[in-house]
């Protein structure tokens, strides 16, 4: 048999809904990892020539 509707109504269920912050913690470092991620991403993307002969250079030298 199914289990009937929470007590108190769904006002008082949404409402704890939104007070409820479990969890929290792991969305906060998962947009600071995005953050960097991108950072990252769009520091290469105006790094790439300069990245590139460096790469290069190296190898040059050790050739």
């Amino acid at each position: 048999m199914l289990p009937g509707p929470p007590p108190g109504g769904r006002l008082e269920v949404s409402v704890e809904f939104w007070r409820d912050d479990t969890g929290q913690g792991l969305v906060e470092y998962a947009l600071i990892i995005a953050v960097i991620a991108i950072g990252v991403i769009v520091a290469m993307i105006f790094l790439r020539g300069v990245l590139q002969n460096q790469f290069s250079n190296i190898g040059n030298n050790l050739t």
